[in-house]
């Protein structure tokens, strides 16, 4: 069974891929307040460990050989691996197994081995087996206990307590002495001293569940030097992920530098900017509909890749819903869901509400980083909107998370030979780019494939518009809001002489008395599996 697990791409420049693994008791939730400080600079795999994650389950029979391989299923061909608690001793069997797919080790408030021995600080034998027969006799009460440890040292217990309480945990079973077992079982003293990565391993000097002596006993067992860092975070309890954010992401960016692990950051890229995006769309409000012939008329065929899914959703998404157009046939083809308009157009959104009703059903958003839970959505509907998404592995990576197992996402993209008559004419005159550019199919398909648990299917349609001039073509464009908005279109004004030297080599394109306009629109169905 494929474990559940979040990707986040990078909302800047992608100089890492990072996978993060919780400890026991807990979830991927634990990571939420590093993410900010993460996402900017690297790409992120979240994962929830079975039968360490409480109500996290596998149908597969446990071993820490079958969750090895499958975080390895979900997780990039090469990343550095971070690990919590038993997440670290976990990071550090990945490494050991997968030189080649770990280029390095952080581990956050992780002992080695959990337990103590006669040559080694852990947790006594003792109150460790104590505690496995709390679990056992029960799971929820035992897990109170352990998160009231986890928070003990910190400067605001009660607060962080709260905060731990409200990471959307299941309710906690017996399955969790999984998990348990194998804090108990590894052991990866002699481990850590063969790694060949870099290894980072930071401890909180106040955490109640690591002894303070580790960091000591680390250090006598591994030569600390530039590829190996043995740091302590003040006043830390063993909470770290969720009490001191800042201070772990100043630690990890600086380790993987020093290691030279951060890929330096690319050009900055000459796609249209989204606040212009946002402001056009925005502008074109009020008159879009009176123009969006095309726009309808796709719409309506993809309503049609509807007619097949016999599933009946709970929440359905209009993805770059704009003027909210749709919003009453998926309403009716859906009563009992719940119906939200996303779009990243403000004014497009405000008409919209006005238009349909409903305040809580229209929200502000960028489809690359939306505004909903993981796992909450059942079906996403997306008709040419995602052309102006630049980054589609960002786009494809949200819609993975938010929709459910099983989930469904259709949408149309508008493909590069869109109005490629006008390009045509335009490059007749200068140099200059005077039309959109749109993504082709193979880069839609690049980006999918990176998307664990994502399957793709794409049909490629051309549609003819006509037009008696092409200042009807030019004024439509106009009202629709997508006229050109590319950072390196002609500054000012176009010259007369510019505009009437296009105007005649458009002509060239004339038949039947008519001028066409070609627009070609990729028809996609995603599934979640």
């Amino acid at each position: 069974m494929p474990l559940r697990y979040e990707y986040l791409p990078a909302t800047e420049a992608a100089q890492q891929e990072l996978v993060l693994l919780h400890g026991w008791g807990c979830n991927r939730e634990v990571w939420r307040p590093l993410l900010v400080l993460l996402r900017p600079w690297s790409n992120i795999t979240l994962v929830d460990l079975p039968w360490c994650a409480p109500g996290v389950d596998a149908v597969d029979p446990p071993s820490l050989n079958g969750l090895v391989a499958d975080i390895l299923d979900c997780s990039p061909d090469q990343a550095v691996f971070v690990g919590w608690s038993l997440g670290g001793q976990i990071a550090v069997e990945l490494a050991e197994r997968e030189p080649d797919r770990v280029l390095a080790v952080v581990t956050i408030c992780s002992n080695p081995l959990f337990v103590a021995v006669s040559d080694w600080p852990g947790m006594q034998a003792r109150v460790f087996n104590d505690f496995r027969a709390s679990v056992q006799k029960n799971p929820t009460a035992a897990l109170k206990r352990f998160d009231s440890l986890q928070v003990t040292g910190a400067r605001h217990p009660r607060q962080l307590l709260r905060r731990l309480q409200n990471l959307q945990r299941q309710p906690a079973t017996a399955a969790l002495l999984i998990g348990l077992g194998w804090l108990e079982a590894l052991d990866k003293r002699k481990s850590l001293a063969r790694l060949k990565q870099p290894q980072l391993h930071l401890f909180a000097e106040r955490d109640a569940l690591v002894p303070a002596s580790v960091p000591h006993a680390m250090t006598t067992q591994l030569e600390a030097g530039s590829s190996v860092q043995i740091k302590t975070l003040p006043k830390a309890p063993h909470l770290a992920p969720l009490d001191c954010p800042v201070e772990l992401h100043q630690h990890i960016r600086r380790f993987l530098k020093a290691a030279g692990e951060l890929q330096e950051r690319p050009a900055t890229s000459s796609e249209p900017a989204k606040k212009d995006v946002a402001a056009s769309f925005s502008r074109a409000a009020a008159v879009y509909d009176s123009s969006a012939h095309l726009q309808r008329d796709v719409g309506e065929q993809l309503l049609t890749y509807l007619e097949k899914w016999k599933e009946a959703p709970t929440t359905v998404v209009d993805l770059g819903c704009g003027t909210g157009y749709f919003c009453s046939e998926l309403k009716s083809r859906y009563g009992s869901a719940r119906y939200l308009g996303l779009d990243i157009a403000s004014g497009m959104v405000d008409y919209a509400r006005t238009r349909n009703g409903g305040d809580g059903d229209w929200v502000v958003a960028d489809a690359e980083a939306l505004p909903l839970s993981g796992e909450s959505v059942d079906l996403v509907f997306s008709s040419l909107a995602l052309q102006w998404c630049y980054r589609p592995e960002h786009v494809f990576a949200e819609i993975a998370r938010v929709l459910r197992s099983g989930g469904l996402c259709v949408f149309t993209s508008l493909g590069p030979d869109t109005l490629k008559e006008l390009r045509s004419a335009w490059a007749a005159v200068d140099s200059h780019q005077h039309v959109n550019t749109f993504l082709p199919s193979h880069e839609l398909d690049a980006a999918v494939a990176k998307i664990p648990g994502l399957n793709m299917k794409l049909e490629r349609r051309i549609f003819r518009l006509e037009y008696r001039r092409v200042r009807d073509l030019l004024e439509e464009l106009k009202a629709l809001g997508a006229h050109n908005m590319n950072p390196s279109r002609p500054s000012g004004l176009t010259s007369r002489r510019a505009l009437q030297g296009m105007l005649r080599a458009y002509e060239t394109w004339r038949t039947a008395g008519v001028l066409p306009a070609t627009y070609e629109v990729y028809f996609g169905i995603l599934e979640k599996v």
